[in-house]
């Protein structure tokens, strides 16, 4: 059975601008200035540069006060009021003082290069194959990974080439046509494993003892050597520590990625563009918006002018009324988006400067012992601003310090009590883990259970597996692996 009934409901929406706010601010330096030159050719009633006077939306509001027919345009109909936010922007200090039309950005040419998997096909034009082989080894060549290596099963590139190329072979046929490929520069090139890679690489070089005892330890005892059960090794190949020590010694100068060291594969190097500044005058921290974040943004007096025509004009067609319908809103557009852009000024500049006052310790020392606990809600309580919205500055923008340039989100981390019962930052314990483990003997490395002992003498009580967590974010493996002769 059917009913119908009433029901009252509250509900937020986003504005249109408040969307459009939300994804300016996200932007980092570099991807603001294409939104921004995007917004510029999208629309042509947005200007840069400096204006003298901008044009009044009152004049904007005149142009309709004479219309009473229904099917005219009024201005209720597109009010700005509608689409802005009734929060009030402080005036404030904005504009970067450090920034001039000298340093207007150039653009950097890139030298012309070649794939890597192109580099290995032109070597290939200098070997001999059947078009059956040459098609096969084009195939493995396609495969091959940035890293170097071919990590698919054989049985499914003979699949695949049965498929996708039409080619019926076996894998003996393909295994012969590998190790054609694995002859490539850099040496180590289309392997399968770790393994085989090393291996490829010490084959390659002026046989010595140390060469030979190195093969020999990969070829027979791979899985000893990469647990480093050194003195196994010692009793099973009846060599000495010494012995030993040189072998491992040229193992340590191969290269494990071979893909990596080939420089001419046209890989664009990322630059980072800091969005912020922080300086140190006078024993104060100052700092600064990246200039290119604050353009100066006005709209067309043009199309004001344009509107002006309509409304001493007569006769209005609906012709002239369309136009003035569109070029309403493009003024519109243009006035929405320099007010975005100023929040965004206004919102990146807040943000960080609270940052800056909240690690003032760091900011001055640059040590990263000095880093105090902070979460997202901290920042975002003391600007009275929401934790998305501190979460987009900190996550995509970088500032530029006298200790080097290091993304916001860096200086956040949790907070953890030391046995004075005062919490300190889970940053300054890595620091404290990361040191007393670079100063070990690396003979004997210190377990979990010895690192969770000594941070326990220096103040920090940790569990075990907080350490190995920790340990593991560090990139620093187990203490077996760490172990050397």
């Amino acid at each position: 059975m059917l009913k119908q009934h009433l029901q009252f409901k509250l509900s937020q929406k986003l504005s249109p601008q408040q969307i459009q706010l939300m994804k300016l601010i996200q932007l980092p330096t570099q991807a603001f200035e294409q939104r921004l030159k995007q917004e510029l050719e999208e629309n042509p009633a947005l200007e840069t540069g400096k204006e003298e006077t901008e044009p009044q939306e009152d004049e904007f509001d005149d142009l309709y006060d004479d219309e009473t027919d229904s099917e005219n345009i009024s201005a209720e109909d597109i009010n700005i009021d509608e689409y802005l936010s009734d929060d009030e922007i402080p005036e404030y200090r904005t504009q970067a003082n450090n920034y001039s039309s000298d340093d207007e950005e150039k653009s950097v040419p890139y030298a012309a290069g070649i794939s890597f998997n192109q580099y290995l096909i032109n070597q290939l034009n200098t070997v001999y194959l059947n078009d059956e082989e040459w098609s096969i080894a084009e195939f493995l060549v396609g495969s091959v990974d940035e890293s170097g290596y071919i990590r698919r099963p054989l049985t499914d590139i003979m699949d695949d080439l049965a498929f996708t190329q039409n080619i019926y072979t076996d894998e003996k046929t393909i295994k012969k046509v590998l190790r054609i490929v694995q002859e490539l520069d850099p040496a180590g090139v289309a392997s399968q494993s770790l393994e085989e890679c090393l291996l490829i690489q010490l084959k390659r070089k002026e046989p010595t003892a140390s060469i030979e005892l190195a093969i020999s330890l990969l070829e027979k005892s791979f899985e000893q050597f990469s647990k480093k059960h050194y003195q196994k090794l010692i009793q099973k190949h009846n060599i000495s520590e010494v012995q030993l020590k040189a072998a491992i010694t040229e193992i340590e100068r191969l290269n494990p990625k071979p893909g990596g060291s080939y420089s001419g594969n046209n890989r664009i190097v990322e630059h980072v563009v800091p969005d912020f500044t922080i300086r140190i005058t006078e024993g104060q921290l100052e700092l600064s918006l990246n200039g290119r974040n604050a353009p100066e943004l006005h709209v067309s007096r043009e199309y004001n002018n344009m509107l002006e025509g309509y409304k001493n004009s007569k006769e209005k067609s609906r012709s002239q009324k369309d136009t003035v319908m569109f070029i309403k809103q493009k003024l519109d557009s243009a006035k929405w988006f320099i007010d975005a852009i100023r929040q965004r000024q206004q919102t990146l500049f807040i943000t960080m400067n609270e940052i800056m006052h909240y690690q003032k310790e760091y900011f001055l020392s640059g040590d990263e012992r000095k880093l105090r606990p902070m979460i997202l809600k901290d920042v975002a309580d003391a600007i009275n601003m929401d934790v998305s919205t501190v979460s987009r500055v900190a996550n995509s923008k970088y500032v530029d310090t006298p200790y080097g340039t290091k993304l916001i989100k860096e200086y956040f981390s949790e907070s953890m009590k030391n046995d004075q019962g005062e919490d300190v930052s889970t940053k300054e314990i890595k620091k404290i883990l990361e040191t007393v483990i670079g100063e070990e003997i690396k003979k004997k490395p210190l377990t979990d259970d010895k690192l969770a002992k000594i941070l326990l003498e220096k103040g920090y009580p940790i569990a075990r597996r907080t350490v190995a967590k920790y340990r593991e974010q560090l990139d620093i493996p187990v203490a077996r692996l760490r172990k050397q002769i």
